[in-house]
């Protein structure tokens, strides 16, 4: 069993896609770092890293579906393995707040997932999907695009803490324990 080595957390750069429900994945990592380590900016790879106890986190800069050229080339450089890396996306799928961790699958429509998987040759990521909750039919990208509402805010708060967590128990004790705890 790979320890987790990689944490990719995904979204869109910018102010402007910052509060927005397709960057929850931003938002894990960068509570992982917060008060731990400094993001910096790597052009090379397109990518901001940080860097806490040992594990590398990473947030691509490129927008979602091209996420997967900068976290293969980070994974490269570091010399760390599909397995060992997760990636934290958002999850329309699943409603808000709640959490799935898997060892891997197909990208399941999420394009983010979709241009990791491609790149990494091989559907064996190990992911932790975040409920953002389903849009109505024709506004999928108003959704994921969009803020949360203000009653949402204690649901996502509470979900951020529990990815925390997730994350932490899957570095921990590995995928599986972790799956057991909070999916």
């Amino acid at each position: 069993m790979n320890s987790i080595r990689l944490i990719v957390g995904l979204g869109n750069p910018g102010a402007e896609y910052a509060d927005t429900r397709h960057n929850v994945g931003f938002m894990v990592v960068d509570r992982l770092a917060m008060g731990r380590s400094e993001w910096r900016r790597e052009k090379a790879w397109n990518a901001s890293l940080a860097r806490v106890d040992g594990v590398v986190l990473c947030k691509p800069q490129t927008f979602m579906n091209l996420s997967g050229r900068a976290v293969a080339a980070v994974a490269k450089f570091y010399q760390i393995p599909p397995e060992a890396v997760l990636v934290v996306l958002d999850e329309m799928a699943l409603p808000l707040g709640r959490l799935r961790l898997r060892p891997g699958g197909s990208a399941g429509g999420h394009n983010g997932l979709k241009s990791i998987v491609e790149h990494l040759g091989t559907q064996s990521v190990p992911r932790l999907r975040l409920g953002i909750g389903g849009a109505h039919p024709g506004e999928a990208v108003g959704h994921v695009l969009g803020s949360f509402r203000k009653d949402e805010r204690p649901a996502l708060e509470e979900m951020l803490e529990r990815s925390d967590a997730a994350v932490l128990a899957a570095q921990r004790d590995g995928i599986a324990v972790a799956m057991n705890a909070f999916n």
